[in-house]
């Protein structure tokens, strides 16, 4: 008996035919017609190594891109700025200047009275003020460190309390003192103790110009309170019996002595008198402080 046989399809045909009956399933189940991507399982092709570049998954964390350079970054790395690349931090220093930078806050006035009479503490602070204008730091409150034995209710004013709280600095913008303990424990010293030009007083210190004006009124006592019986009337009088305290700009005494009871910036002793400021060592200056 003759045996019929049937034709083989080739190999490559029975891959077509696979194809298109896939096709055919895809479209039947309503695949996009426009999506022609298929996976290399259903196609039969081999991968051929091509790199992807320059792109980021969705959604990946590990790494990240640079709008411009396409250069991949780890998270440990710092961020890169969208221009240039180059690594920035957040704590970058603002060197403006406008804020929290010290300024002028005290000085000693380089112009005096030839007498005791100020004006009583309002002459003494206008002084202040006018000195200050002069050099730009007129909008302060500035307060000429003086005590009275009777202020405007007829109780004493002690210098310390007129002042403010501190910091101040003088006009090379060095710190004076922090707070009003502190600056009650200072002495003088002629390269601290300025003027408003931020200039030094004369004194007694190695090379200072004559006359000696190292005797700043006060009426004072060390710790800023008033020195009863030494403010020439709370800076009204004329008078040769009546005296103030003063203390010394520079800390020093006779021939540049630096012994203790000389030191003192706001009390050293009295002066010759308020009918004239300059017997002792003085010129009628003051200490000029910003209270605020």
């Amino acid at each position: 008996m003759k045996t019929t046989r049937t034709p083989s399809i080739p190999r490559h045909g029975r891959a077509i035919l696979g194809l298109g009956l896939s096709l055919a399933l895809l479209s039947a189940c309503g695949s996009d017609p426009g999506d022609t991507t298929t996976s290399a399982t259903e196609t039969g092709a081999t991968e051929t190594g091509t790199t992807e570049t320059g792109t980021t998954a969705p959604g990946t964390t590990d790494s990240s891109t640079s709008p411009t350079t396409g250069t991949a970054t780890t998270d440990d790395t710092a961020t890169t700025s969208p221009t240039t690349g180059t690594a920035t931090t957040d704590d970058t220093t603002d060197t403006t200047g406008n804020e929290g930078q010290p300024s002028l806050s005290f000085f000693v006035s380089s112009t005096g009275s030839l007498t005791g009479n100020l004006g009583g503490l309002d002459g003494a602070d206008k002084r202040c003020k006018e000195l200050a204008d002069a050099v730009g730091e007129g909008d302060k409150n500035w307060r000429a460190y003086l005590s009275t034995e009777k202020g405007p209710d007829d109780q004493p004013v002690h210098a310390r309390d007129r002042i403010g709280k501190g910091p101040w600095y003088n006009a090379d913008l060095v710190m004076i003192a922090a707070d009003l303990d502190d600056l009650h424990t200072k002495e003088g010293d002629h390269t601290l103790f300025l003027n408003e030009n931020g200039e030094p007083i004369n004194g007694q210190w190695e090379g200072s110009p004559t006359p000696n004006e190292h005797d700043i009124l006060t009426g004072s006592n060390k710790d800023g309170t008033v020195a009863v019986g030494f403010t020439c009337a709370d800076w009204t009088s004329e008078d040769a019996s009546v005296f103030a305290q003063v203390g010394h700009s520079d800390g020093l005494g006779p021939m540049g002595s630096d012994a203790e009871q000389y030191r003192s910036w706001n009390s050293v002793h009295e002066n010759g008198g308020c009918h004239d400021t300059a017997p002792k060592g003085g010129a009628g200056l003051v200490y000029c402080f910003a209270a605020d």
